[in-house]
């Protein structure tokens, strides 16, 4: 009777229990959708109820303004109060315009602070809009730095108005501080630094040890060409040409080879090169030298002169090796068509340097005076404007 009446019941409970989940599922899928249904329509009515000017998205229609609604419509209006040019500046970097949180109205207090007027800040910000985004403290500090190099206050503002960049591309303060400390261990002075800043910001922005072993390198090369004063070999080298040090190891030591390979120089000859002009063109690529070396050496040979002339040509004067060949080309052919000799601008290769507009209107000016380039040289073309007048002024009055 017993074993029945728990057969009886086991069976009712295993139709219970079905019955009982499937109502619990039930209740849980009711419970769910009531829940949707509540937050849905709570997320629609703040959505709607939301003042413009604080939704985050926008529709996707087909209009020109479609990427500005994705800007920070409050920042920009602030920038264009500011007198910023909201179009150079969504050209030069368009992603500040979307940032929530900026620091322009703090930028522009403590760059007032320093004697910067309104028109340099907003040019600044207008050319490197991601200076809004460094903090109040961060400005502080990279001020403190510069002043470790710079005299006055009105010496940055200056270096800022032309090359913001220069002092906002970084806000690794720290990096900068050791470079500082670096830099003047190499000997290099103030001055060198304020060029390095104004030309190569980069250099302060690079690792501390990738800047020294691009001097390692250099402090190598000098012994090994038989150099006695490494140190002032680094330090020349790179007061010459602060570019060197954005470019790697491995490209200056192809330039390097390059230029005794192809000059046929010895150590010592080399080694005053590099003392000399030729520091001017490590930091330009390999192949941009080697191309206009080969176009240049066969337009001087094709005109007439010897490969030791060619060598001298290039060894007075390696800047030319900056000039693209058609630019050369058509240089020597401007001075060719002003009936000087092509070994005379072998000899004085600088005179590549002017552009063909001055060449000509130089040489205008010396044919009322009967210059003669055969016997006086074409040296006169490659003066500086104001000693090119004062020569010139002294020519008429002889003739």
């Amino acid at each position: 009777m017993i074993n029945s009446g728990c057969t009886i019941l086991q069976r009712y409970l295993q139709q219970l229990i079905p019955m009982a989940a499937r109502g619990l599922l039930h209740m849980k899928n009711s419970l769910l959708h009531n829940m949707n249904c509540f937050w849905l329509i709570r997320f629609s009515a703040e959505i709607a109820l939301r003042p413009v000017s604080s939704r985050h998205f926008c529709l996707k229609i087909e209009s020109a303004d479609a990427k500005s609604c994705q800007e920070n419509g409050i920042l920009v209006n602030n920038l264009a109060c500011m007198g910023v040019d909201v179009k150079m500046a969504r050209k030069r970097q368009p992603g500040v315009l979307k940032k929530l949180i900026t620091n322009e109205e703090g930028l522009k207090k403590f760059l007032q602070s320093k004697g910067a007027t309104n028109e340099i800040i907003a040019s600044i910000i207008s050319r490197y809009p991601r200076a809004i985004t460094r903090s109040h403290e961060s400005l502080e500090k990279r001020w403190e730095l510069w002043r470790s190099i710079l005299m006055t206050d009105l010496e940055i503002v200056n270096i800022l108005g032309r090359s913001p960049e220069s002092f906002f591309r970084s806000s690794n303060n720290i990096n900068m501080e050791k470079n500082i400390t670096f830099f003047f261990s190499l000997g290099l002075t103030c001055k060198h630094l304020s060029n390095m800043l104004t030309r190569a910001p980069r250099a302060f922005s690079n690792r501390v040890e990738l800047n020294k072993q691009m001097t390692d390198l250099l402090h190598v090369i000098c012994l090994s060409l038989g150099g006695e004063n490494p140190n002032g070999f680094v330090k020349h080298i790179i007061s010459k040409n602060v570019f060197i040090l954005l470019r790697s190891s491995k490209q200056v030591s192809a330039n390097i080879e390059f230029l005794q390979s192809s000059f046929h120089l010895r150590n010592e000859e080399l080694l005053a090169l590099l003392h000399g002009t030729g520091a001017d063109i490590l930091d330009l690529s390999n192949e941009y030298i080697k191309k206009n070396f080969t176009n240049a050496k066969e337009k001087l040979l094709s005109l007439g002169c010897t490969d030791k002339e060619v060598d001298r040509f290039f060894i007075s004067y390696p800047r030319v090796l900056f000039l693209s060949s058609k630019n050369l080309s058509d240089k020597i052919d401007c001075l060719l068509q002003a009936k000087i000799h092509i070994k005379q601008i072998a000899e004085t290769s600088r005179v590549l340097d002017v552009s063909i507009s001055t060449v000509r209107s130089r040489v205008k000016e010396l044919e009322k005076t009967s210059y003669d380039f055969k016997t006086y040289g074409i040296g006169i073309l490659a003066l500086s404007k104001k000693r090119f007048e004062a020569k010139l002024e002294k020519l008429h009055s002889v003739w």
